[in-house]
């Protein structure tokens, strides 16, 4: 019989004094000894009571603790105490009952499982505390104890039926996310040698895809419905995979179309894996709701672990994160948790988290790297490329963090600063070298400055504040954003052309390709996506080729047709081309011989900190042609 202790509480109703000490007022003038009063109300009080010796022997039970335990009451005189109400069955009561018994401890109290004479169980509350003395550890047990108990079964089936209810998930009989979390941290804490398990623990975390449109569809009867019917395939599928060690794993709604299954004491990833394919497969049959057949997916995050170490919280961040990842992934499927993927994501939400105060710290820092005249080799601009010197990862280019700026906005207030800072450095180098032709800066601009910011307003208050002439200060956007602009966009590139502002289309020939289109876009500059012109390549590889008898090609010259194609439509649209990612002179020589406009590359420069644009200034031959500014690909 098992049984947990409650430790010390009050006595019970019937003191011990009313067993053991003369009171010749309790029946005044009736001549009768107290004892024998006593006595009588012992044996037919309805607390279920024993008197037990020094030695922990029953004395006498009366006729209720007989009723109880369904056996005759004199039958247990002369019994051990402690085997009648279960007290031996574990140390920390065992250890309490011998300190009341030997009068160091005023009573004890406790909840045990008992078993009647007839088979059938009750829960009791046992009460032990001495016959006589005040009660205080130390006064001696002196004439035994009084043992008494008390038939808690309904109240305990009362709480069993409240906990049930508060444990688990009305829609679906499942147990809820308390149920669950406490499983879950038991199953952490549990020491491995205890119970011989693995040491290891795994989750399934899943949720199911679109269920919000069955809700808007049909309803949420329908819907409540649908949770119900995947519960009852999550619950067959937990049985069928149930381990020989652990058994079936836990299946719980951890809330909305959220289910999870525990597996305690797992065997490795691909248990879990088995587990998680399992789900998916018996998921995918349709449902059948009375008059509705409805189909449904589920995207599912597997982690499995040590338990030593791990948190439930860090355990369940981590198949929150990878049930993220199965969704983003393309959804109706399984991921299972990389360490390495989630180390990224750590430090792209620290690099989000950083952004803004970084920008107020001052940790950003522009690069500028030339782009060249294909005639003349002359530096015509440049472009500024951002970079974040972050305290903890170093220096950081802007593919590293420009997708989290767009996204969290931060991409308006680092926008304006680099236009600011790029215009401010263009005009100091027009000052520095006035007799040389001013070269123009190039900002790279995202479509969110454009919608969130008044981007117009933003220029032409730069363009105020530095001097800087408006043809000197080139805009770039990327193709895939200026194609099909409308609306707010094409007023705002309109708006921007109307003031001097060139306009360049970035990685063209990447994107959308809209040539019909392209005509009627304020637009100036055609910025050649690095990919085409590193098809030319093809030219050095079969020349080598052709004094060694080898005769392999490296890249396409279909590259060549296209961009000659793109350089003439641009020039008849009155439109310049700039070829970005020139990085040998073979290259060089085509796109010049094509009639390309500038280049912009390695071949002439890497990006370089502003002091060293002022020394290419007026040089000839291969170097920089022009700088561009913004926060576009290095």
């Amino acid at each position: 019989m098992n049984g947990t202790s409650e430790g010390p509480a009050p006595a019970t109703d019937l003191g011990p004094s009313a067993i053991t000490e003369r009171d010749e007022g309790l029946a005044p003038g009736t001549g009768r000894t107290g004892p024998q009063a006593y006595r009588s109300v012992f044996t037919t009080a309805p607390l279920a009571m024993a008197v037990v010796d020094a030695e922990g022997l029953v004395v006498s039970a009366n006729d209720s603790l007989g009723a109880l335990l369904g056996t005759d009451p004199a039958a247990l005189a002369g019994g051990v105490a402690a085997d009648l109400v279960d007290l031996a069955s574990d140390a920390g009561t065992w250890h309490a009952y011998r300190e009341v018994l030997r009068g160091h401890r005023p009573r004890l109290r406790c909840t045990r499982r008992l078993k009647r004479a007839d088979g059938h169980s009750l829960w009791a509350q046992v009460t032990v505390e001495p016959l006589a003395g005040s009660g205080e550890p130390g006064d001696g047990a002196g004439e035994g104890l009084l043992l008494s108990v008390a038939d808690v079964s309904a109240r305990r089936e009362l709480q069993a039926r409240l906990r049930h209810l508060q444990m688990h998930d009305p829609v679906t009989r499942l147990p809820n996310r308390a149920l669950f979390f406490e499983r879950l941290t038991a199953a952490l804490e549990a020491e491995p040698h205890e119970h011989g398990g693995t040491g290891r623990i795994g989750v399934c975390y899943l949720d199911l895809d679109g269920f919000k449109a069955v809700n808007d569809t049909h309803g949420h009867r329908v819907g409540d419905r649908l949770l119900a019917a995947v519960a009852e395939r999550l619950t067959r599928c937990a049985e069928e995979a149930a381990h020989a060690r652990s058994g079936a794993p836990l299946v719980a709604r951890l809330g909305g179309d959220e289910f999870a299954l525990l597996v305690e004491d797992s065997t490795g990833t691909d248990q879990l894996a088995d587990l998680a394919g399992a789900v998916l497969a018996a998921l995918q049959p349709p449902f059948e709701l009375s008059d509705r057949r409805l189909s449904v997916t589920a995207s599912v995050g597997v982690v499995e672990r040590h338990t030593a170490g791990t948190t439930p919280t860090a355990l369940m961040q981590a198949a929150d994160t990878t049930l993220y990842w199965a969704k983003a992934d393309g959804r109706a499927r399984w991921t299972l948790f990389d360490p390495e993927r989630n180390a990224s994501r750590m430090t792209r939400q620290a690099l989000a988290a950083t952004l803004r105060p970084a920008i107020e710290r001052g940790e950003f820092a522009l690069e500028y790297q030339p782009l060249v005249g294909m005639e003349d080799g002359r530096v015509r601009g440049v472009e500024a490329l951002i970079r974040w010197n972050h305290p903890q990862f170093g220096v950081l280019a802007p593919n590293r963090f420009i997708a989290l700026a767009e996204e969290d906005g931060s991409i308006v207030p680092l926008g304006r600063w680099i236009l600011r800072t790029a215009c401010h450095q263009a005009r100091r180098w027009q000052l520095a070298h006035p007799d040389e032709p001013p070269i123009f800066v190039s900002v790279n601009v995202a479509v969110r400055q454009v919608w969130d910011s008044d981007l117009v307003a933003d220029v032409a208050h730069t363009l105020e504040e530095t001097g800087l002439a408006p043809r000197l200060l080139q805009l770039e956007l990327t193709e895939s954003a200026v194609m099909g602009s409308a609306g707010r966009p094409l007023q705002v590139l309109q708006a921007l052309s109307d003031m001097g502002v060139r306009i360049a289309i970035d990685d063209f020939g990447t994107g959308y390709s809209n040539l019909a289109y392209l005509s009627r876009l304020p637009v100036s500059v055609l910025k050649l996506d690095g990919a085409f012109v590193r098809g030319f390549q093809y030219e050095a590889a079969v020349s080598e080729a052709a004094g060694t008898g080898a005769g392999a090609g490296v890249a396409n010259p279909a590259d060549e047709v296209i961009v000659e194609a793109m350089v003439q439509l641009a020039h008849r649209l009155g439109l310049t081309v700039t070829a970005e990612c020139v990085e040998t002179s073979d290259q060089a020589t085509r796109l010049r011989r094509i009639g390309c406009d500038t280049g912009q590359g390695w071949l002439y420069s890497r990006p370089v900190a502003p002091d060293r644009i002022s020394a290419l200034l007026g040089s000839t031959g291969p170097g920089p042609a022009g700088v561009q500014a913004g926060v576009g690909n290095p």
